[in-house]
């Protein structure tokens, strides 16, 4: 049995649990302020993922995770991202609903922006979606822009999973490679949210790519091959053609005892990543400004201090965000 108590009571987002953002009022907030000023900021997508998982998936799995984390350690959960960046060959898909780069890229910079302005400056951006390649430059252009001290962390989920995620060649519990809607995500969803998945209508399909395998990685950048599945367009068709069904890999195979090691690994590092950050910098304190940025230290002084507090708000630097 998981000591994660999987599948978890989960779906915090509009219940008065105190786990998420939006739920809290501003006394909630500033009591949390002082005692973990950590901020865990889900970021999903909105796709198909086939007849056995929902359109939400992505987010509904960074969600689950986070609220499992924020329960063992009292950090605080941002509304989710609900839409999110596409490769190439996600455009065109009926039921995914993909952001332009740079709107996506906007958002999140200004969303760092209002939690910084609001106390949390210590953020764990978290993802299960193949987005790997927008978040980080968001987080760079946004240090570029404001250069302020800060902690802004992004956790790539299928990363950290890494070999429980693999086919059992490579020492994982799958028979196929891990990919899109496929076994591996889908033992994920069951057993993080049954409620919210259909296995009776579960479609499998079957994959392939123009060039030899061990070129590129086909999901989640897990098998170290020298290509990553992002960094090309050609080698495979795109999805509203060849995959309509929203499914690569074969989705009946899903067994949610398969995903629990997966599950454990990811909320573990995450909880160590959190206290390690409270470890080294307790609440309220940031790296020294003087080593974060060359702006003039009374400056980030009054940033800091906040505009309720007889400094100023971060929009004074840059707008829009």
């Amino acid at each position: 049995m998981s000591k994660w108590n999987l599948p978890p009571e989960g779906g915090h987002l509009d219940k008065p649990s105190k786990l998420y953002f939006q739920t809290m009022t501003k006394l909630d907030i500033e009591n949390r302020l002082k005692e973990d000023d950590v901020i865990i900021i889900p970021i999903g997508s909105i796709e198909n993922h086939g007849n056995s998982g929902p359109t939400g998936e992505d987010t509904f799995i960074a969600t689950r995770i986070a609220e499992l984390v924020a329960k063992e350690t009292g950090c605080t959960i941002a509304p989710p991202v609900w839409y999110g960046s596409h490769p190439f060959h996600h455009i065109g898909q009926k039921y995914t609903i993909p952001l332009p780069d740079y709107v996506f890229m906007d958002q999140l910079r200004a969303i760092f922006t209002g939690f910084w302005n609001s106390g949390f400056r210590k953020m764990i951006l978290i993802s299960m979606h193949g987005q790997e390649y927008a978040i980080p430059v968001a987080i760079q252009e946004w240090g570029k822009r404001y250069q302020v001290p800060a902690m802004i962390f992004f956790v790539d989920i299928p990363n950290v999973m890494g070999q429980t995620l693999m086919d059992k060649e490579h020492g994982g519990p799958y028979n196929r490679h891990f990919q899109h809607a496929c076994e591996a995500e889908q033992s994920i969803s069951l057993s993080l949210f049954p409620e919210l998945c259909d296995m009776e209508h579960a479609e499998n399909t079957d994959s392939h790519g123009y060039l030899p395998a061990g070129h590129m990685d086909k999901g989640g950048d897990i098998y170290g091959n020298p290509i990553p599945g992002h960094c090309q367009i050609g080698n495979v068709g795109i999805e509203c053609i060849t995959f309509p069904q929203g499914v690569i890999g074969h989705a009946k195979d899903a067994d949610a005892a398969k995903a629990v090691p997966s599950i454990e690994k990811i909320c573990d590092y995450l909880v160590k990543l959190h206290n390690d950050i409270l470890d080294v910098f307790p609440v309220g304190q940031l790296p020294p400004g003087d080593l974060m940025s060359q702006r003039d230290p009374e400056e980030i002084e009054k940033l800091l201090k906040g505009p309720s507090d007889g400094g100023k708000h971060i929009y004074t630097l840059a707008w829009p965000c």
